[in-house]
């Protein structure tokens, strides 16, 4: 049966202008007509948006599972509380897709495989494994590293991961904001010896590279070896946004990892969320020490074309995506341009832009449903309606 979404507000993420009082026709899970009218067939299902607003789902493409855990939960219980974790991001908050950053015993893999076959309905996962640094590396209190020493090391290791079925590579070059007092994000962690190795397995097995880059000398390494993104770039430089911008690499700047905290907070959203984190002074200090320069280059970044792409590392998913879309409005960016970079870069950057981040015929239908217009205010992606996937309702809070 065809489901037909009638009196629709289309913004299709190709052009920014809405198309008003459309309608979406829907067979076996994908798009097959767009139209001013109703199809001609008489076995369709209509549903009346009463002029809502259908958008692609969004995506977050930097996530992990909850960090860190207590020594005492299973790792059956880890990965369920993931899956659940996901499953109510797209329930609740119409996230279809995401990638992940780095996850424990290869969580993201078994729900990827769960999604993948139709037993449990989830968003799309590009799976990464557990996250590679060097021994005394990045945030080792995640619980989702792997520690590696010298050339072989990494090669070892990523030649382990592949064996395990991910579909990307994460590379931790630096330290970072949160982690211990060892760990900032202006310390490099990689020799050149570790990263050529690395790189080069990559490249060899065609796997392409997450590169955790918190600096600028990481930033340009990333990007000289060849890494498909760069992640936070906290400190950067004028040669690192010209480097991203010649090269094609995409930047995926985390914001919220430097922004969401109890004295920055603008709204009652990130006010919560803060409140429920519940970060130590010290990790609170490193983030506000750190938001002017990144949103510096962020702003950058994005006013010269970077191609970029939000990914919050935060959680829990139902929350993240919204939060950073949020910040990406506050520093700057228009709702067009945020919008954009959840929906088709963001699909792009993980390998769906074929089938997804798009409002167009022959593409999957995985949509959301909004009452009003996000093009005038971000946070209308909050007054979620519907969510839809695969041609499925899988939400409806009309």
């Amino acid at each position: 049966m065809l489901v037909v979404l009638s009196n629709a507000s289309i913004i299709d993420c190709i052009n920014p202008e809405p198309i008003t009082g459309s309608s979406i026709v829907i067979e076996n899970g994908r798009i097959v007509d767009i139209s001013h009218k109703l199809p001609n067939s008489v076995d369709y299902r209509v549903i009346d948006l009463e002029g809502a607003y259908v958008l692609p789902g969004i995506w977050d493409v930097h996530i992990h599972p909850k960090y860190p855990v207590s020594p005492m939960t299973s790792i059956a219980e880890q990965t369920v509380l993931f899956g659940q974790n996901l499953m109510e991001g797209l329930t609740e908050s119409g996230v279809v897709g995401v990638r992940c950053g780095g996850a424990a015993h290869f969580m993201d893999v078994t729900w990827r495989k769960a999604f993948d076959s139709g037993s449990y309905i989830g968003p799309h996962i590009s799976a990464s494994g557990y996250f590679l640094t060097t021994t005394g590396g990045h945030f080792l209190t995640s619980g989702h590293t792997r520690e590696c020493d010298g050339p072989y090391g990494f090669v070892q290791a990523i030649r382990d991961q592949i064996k395990h079925e991910v579909n990307h590579i994460k590379l931790n070059l630096t330290g970072g904001i949160m982690g211990p007092f060892w760990d900032r994000h202006w310390h490099s962690f990689m020799l050149k010896e570790e990263l050529e190795a690395a790189f080069a397995i990559c490249d060899k097995r065609g796997y392409k590279v997450m590169a955790h880059a918190a600096n600028s000398e990481a930033v340009k390494d990333a990007v000289k070896f060849g890494a498909h993104t760069v992640e936070h770039g906290y400190i950067m430089d004028d040669e690192c946004i010209q480097m991203l911008l010649d090269t094609g690499t995409w930047y995926v700047p985390t914001l919220g990892i430097s922004h969401l905290t109890p004295r920055q907070a603008t709204n009652e959203w990130e006010s919560r969320w803060t409140k429920n984190r519940n970060l130590s002074p010290d990790l609170v200090e490193r983030a506000e020490d750190a938001m002017n320069e990144h949103r510096k280059w962020f702003k950058k970044a994005l006013d010269v074309g970077v191609k970029m792409a939000v990914g919050s590392d935060v959680y829990p998913l139902k929350d993240s995506a919204l939060l950073e879309m949020g910040l990406w409005v506050r520093d700057g960016a228009t709702p067009w341009q945020t919008i954009i970079a959840a929906t088709k870069n963001a699909a792009e950057l993980s390998g769906f832009g074929d089938v997804l981040g798009t409002i167009g015929i022959g593409k999957i239908a995985d949509l959301i449903v909004v009452k009003e217009n996000p093009m005038e205010d971000i946070q209308h992606l909050r007054q979620l309606l519907m969510v839809i996937k695969n041609g499925d309702i899988v939400s409806d809070k009309r």
